[in-house]
């Protein structure tokens, strides 16, 4: 198994000086790096290439920031602007040496009401026309994208992953999997592990956060079970801590931190890895 860190734990957006941070990565004995990027216009690809390189680390993956007027469920400028940006970040991937783009792709993060049976029909319709664009555009570049399901907080689109994988199908690309969070499926799927084992193959991302959103371990996960869903599915990519603390203050509110759930942000990354080294093989 091979581990990464979540850049949104230490910083928010991620530019060229966040460079500064991977060999602190590196020391902690992090694989890869998950880039938060919120914006590929912040970045000079080849620089951060380049620093990865020097740390010995790859970027295993994007992570998607889908904030306000980033929608593809939503009026026409948001659908054109989630587009455009879904395209820049794949644009600079291979550039970064990454292969996958996660996160939950088909909506803004917050958006979250009652919507009728009808209303959300005509929205499901219009991601699975966008993701099989995208989808088209990632196997082009060679690329995967992975969708998140969230919980009911934030999202009311896709909160499970039966539902995530019945868009998967709807689209019916190989270029479009799953991605799991064990902070979302702890509120949302009645059985984690089932969730993880009706993914199987398709199961292409997966985050590793505590029940409360803090360090893996310190929290009421049954993680052993967990691993041995994620070996029984043959899952091979990577397993990224997401988590967050009241430091990096537009995410804290985003994901609603709201007290100090952990010592510190390098008490997450470490004690964090040092357990998931240990629990999961």
């Amino acid at each position: 198994m091979r581990f990464g860190i979540n850049t949104f734990l230490f910083t928010s957006p991620f530019t060229n000086d966040s460079i500064k941070l991977f060999p602190r990565f590196k020391t902690w004995g992090f694989d890869s790096v998950e880039i938060a990027l919120e914006d590929p216009a912040h970045i000079d690809p080849a620089l951060v290439r380049q620093a990865l390189d020097d740390n010995g680390l790859v970027c295993g993956s994007i992570c998607a920031a889908m904030g306000s007027g980033r929608d593809l469920r939503g009026i026409p400028p948001e659908q054109e602007t989630a587009l455009s940006y879904l395209k820049s970040v794949m644009d600079v991937m291979p550039t970064l040496g990454c292969g996958m783009l996660a996160g939950p792709l088909y909506s803004s993060v917050g958006r979250a009401g009652v919507e009728t049976s009808e209303a959300y029909a005509q929205q499901w319709e219009l991601v699975v026309k966008h993701l099989t664009t995208l989808s088209a555009y990632a196997g082009q570049a060679g690329l995967k994208l992975a969708i998140e399901p969230l919980n009911r907080y934030e999202t009311d689109f896709i909160n499970t992953a039966d539902r995530a994988l019945q868009m998967i199908d709807a689209v019916g690309s190989t270029a479009l999997l799953l991605h799991l969070d064990t902070y979302h499926m702890n509120i949302e799927e009645k059985d984690p592990v089932k969730a993880i084992l009706q993914a199987g193959d398709r199961l292409g991302h997966f985050h590793a956060c505590g029940s409360d959103r803090g360090t893996p371990g310190r929290d009421q996960i049954n993680w052993r079970k967990i691993n041995s869903a994620l070996q029984i599915t043959g899952y091979t990519g990577y397993v990224v801590i997401e988590s967050f603390t009241p430091d990096v203050k537009v995410i804290a509110k985003a994901a609603s931190i709201w007290r100090q759930i952990e010592p510190s942000q390098e008490a997450i990354a470490v004690e964090g890895l040092e357990f998931l080294r240990d629990h999961m093989k």
